[in-house]
């Protein structure tokens, strides 16, 4: 028998062919760079949540302690509509009425203010407020309220300091 002849495809192939080396420990380090690179940017959304999460508890309850000296104003009457508590701006040590003793409206009001003050003081960092009229609420901080007293309603500002940013809250009361 004869050989036939092939052509050189048919052949079989006896170079030795040059094995890829290497290569699947370089697709294991691109992979390991690109989930740590998805893990720091996950990380990084997660920082950032919880810092807007930090600021919207401090804002809730600056919210919540406004609406609270809006209702003393609105539970002393008297006072409000007689002016007691038309430029409550630094607070008072009130030692004369409370608990055990009766007081006026207008001491009422400067107490309300000076225990609002000290609640503000312990919820809130760096917290304090004031009451008073103001015709441009939006004004102010926690050195100098911006009040002018002028207006038709009470504003009650409060302030605070969150991660170094002076932050204030402001609320229109009318008794």
């Amino acid at each position: 028998m004869t050989p036939r002849p092939t052509t050189a495809s048919q052949r079989p192939q006896h170079s030795r062919r040059a094995r890829p080396r290497g290569i699947a420990l370089m697709e294991a380090m691109i992979a390991i760079v690109l989930l740590s690179i998805g893990a720091l940017g996950y990380a990084a959304l997660q920082i950032k949540g919880l810092s807007a999460s930090s600021s919207s508890m401090w804002r809730s309850k600056a919210g919540n302690l406004a609406y609270e000296m809006s209702d003393r104003v609105r539970a002393n009457r008297t006072g409000a509509v007689a002016g007691a508590y038309n430029a409550l701006s630094a607070p008072q040590v009130v030692t004369d009425c409370g608990a055990a003793a009766d007081c006026s409206p207008a001491r009422m009001a400067v107490l309300d203010h000076a225990q609002w003050n000290a609640t503000l003081a312990n919820e809130l960092p760096g917290g304090s407020g004031v009451v008073c009229r103001d015709a441009t609420p939006d004004d102010g901080s926690a050195q100098a309220s911006g009040c002018d007293g002028a207006g038709a309603m009470l504003t009650v500002k409060v302030f605070w300091t969150e991660r170094g940013v002076a932050s204030r809250l402001v609320l229109g009361v009318r008794p």
